[in-house]
């Protein structure tokens, strides 16, 4: 019997919607990333991206355990001499709640062409509202 190999032409792509309100962070990230994978398919080949789209709504509702939210940092460079900036989740949560999410699937990913074109898949927003209604979504548990 033949391995069976997924071809990038014949992919059927679904839509999931996520609602994140009390979902902790990391459970739910390692969730979206598979989904983003396309894991969850009986069709899955590592080199080939066989993924569904995710939307995540309600990310400002998101939860992080302990004292996490003081805690945890989000370090970047700016890209000058002595840009290096950190940014507490907390700061991070008033400012771009969606960032927060977006960062940890991102982190899941692989980190190659392939894993960009994953996290592009990945739409969140801070509210209940979507512009992807036209996609249909199915509402997927967590």
């Amino acid at each position: 019997m033949k391995s069976y190999m997924a071809k990038a032409n014949e992919v059927e792509r679904k839509w999931y919607i996520i609602d994140a309100e009390d979902k902790v962070l990391g459970r739910l990230a390692t969730e979206v990333a598979s989904i983003l994978k396309g894991k969850k398919k009986p069709i899955y080949t590592p080199h080939v991206d066989t993924g569904d789209f995710v939307i995540i709504i309600n990310a400002e509702k998101i939860k992080l355990t302990g004292n996490k939210w003081d805690q945890k940092l989000h370090i970047y460079h700016t890209g000058y001499p002595g840009g290096r900036r950190e940014v507490s989740y907390q700061q991070l949560r008033e400012k771009r709640p969606e960032k927060i999410i977006e960062l940890a699937v991102k982190g899941m990913l692989p980190k190659s062409r392939l894993g960009r074109k994953m996290f592009k898949k990945l739409k969140v927003y801070s509210g209940a509202q979507h512009p992807h209604a036209a996609q249909m979504p199915e509402v997927y548990e967590i």
